[in-house]
C-alpha cells in the first residue's frame, strides 16, 4: 500500500462527490504529498469521479500515483458470505 499512515486515507462513500474532493483539497492544502481514496462496492465510482474532479478542477499537477483493485470477502445481513470489490486510488502532487 501506499503510505497509507491514516491520516491521509478518505474512506469514500455515500456522501456526494464533493464533500470527498474537499477532504482531498484540505489533505494537499495541509501538505501531504499523497491522499489516498479507499472505496468498496457501489461506491467505486464515486471515487473515480472524486480523483477526476480533484485532478481536472483543482489541482493540476496532481496525478494519479496507483490504482489497486481487489475483492473483500464480507458477511451480509442474511450470514451469507458475498464478495465486494475494492479500489484505492492513490493520488500524489
Amino acid at each position: 500500500m501506499a503510505e497509507a499512515s491514516g491520516d491521509n486515507v478518505i474512506f469514500v462513500g455515500k456522501k456526494a462527490p464533493m464533500a470527498y474532493v474537499l477532504a482531498c483539497i484540505t489533505q494537499f492544502n495541509d501538505g501531504k504529498k499523497e491522499v489516498v481514496l479507499r472505496a468498496r462496492g457501489k461506491s467505486i465510482s464515486r471515487a473515480v469521479d472524486v480523483a477526476e474532479i480533484v485532478r481536472n478542477k483543482f489541482f493540476n499537477d496532481a496525478k494519479v500515483k496507483d490504482v489497486k483493485i481487489g475483492t473483500e470477502e464480507m458477511t451480509n445481513q442474511q450470514g451469507e458470505k458475498v464478495n465486494v470489490s475494492t479500489i484505492e486510488i492513490v493520488l500524489a502532487r
